[in-house]
């Protein structure tokens, strides 16, 4: 199946998750850190979910889902074991304009959720389609293992010298050059390290070598 990749803004978007197990719980998890308001459909939470309605951060429905309960929703997730409530809430959220993913259902769902590793505002996703969600975790886990959060601090300090390089590099092709040349190991070493101004000057200074003549 071919897929268009795309990421979200969810925040005060209303989603709603049916189901109250392991998998609805990190779906929840995702969404909340996203900034979603959410809705559980499910007559008994896991003690991760209990908590997190104690608190007020999502609003739980305590039964099953029933036909009706989808309405204005943007995106519902569906993580239950039983066939036919997928295919009533897929078939109810996709008549009320909402994108729905069901789990081990790929057939039945719109989206999928790739796992990812986010460091700040980088973001490195893996998506099986929705056909081996342990594969997804487990190519997750090499590249948290290979980029670290210094990739993210690294995406924080180019986003920072950004317009101040554009403005010292006259041409796209010096730019380019620049910032090709820059992401080198030494910068990532010392960010690792915590040394974020001494990674700063090395990238100011690097701009000092590139000009038309190069």
């Amino acid at each position: 199946m071919e897929l268009y990749p795309i990421n979200l803004k969810l925040t005060g978007r209303r989603c709603g998750v049916i189901g109250g197990g392991a998998v609805a719980e990190r779906k929840v998890m995702a969404l909340l850190t996203a900034g979603a308001e959410i809705s559980v459909f499910s007559p008994v939470l896991t003690p991760g979910l209990n908590g997190l309605q104690e608190t007020g951060r999502l609003a739980w429905i305590p039964r099953t889902y029933q036909a009706g309960d989808l309405h204005n929703f943007f995106l519902v997730f569906c993580a239950t074991n039983d066939p036919e409530i997928n295919r009533q809430a897929a078939a109810e959220a996709q008549a009320a304009g909402a994108l729905v993913t069901i789990a081990d259902a790929p057939d039945l769902s719109d989206f999928y959720v790739p796992a990812h590793v986010a460091h700040g505002d980088l973001l490195l996703t893996i998506s099986t389609g929705g056909g081996s969600p342990a594969l997804s975790r487990r190519l997750r886990e090499e590249l948290a293992a290979r980029y670290g959060p210094e990739y993210g601090h690294y995406l924080t300090l180019l986003a920072k010298l950004r317009t101040e390089m554009k403005d010292r590099l006259a041409t796209a092709k010096d730019r380019e050059k620049f910032w090709r040349e820059t992401i080198d190991q030494e910068t990532l070493d010392l960010l690792k390290q915590g040394k974020f101004s001494e990674a700063e000057e090395r990238i100011r200074n690097a701009a000092c070598c590139i000009g038309p003549e190069s």
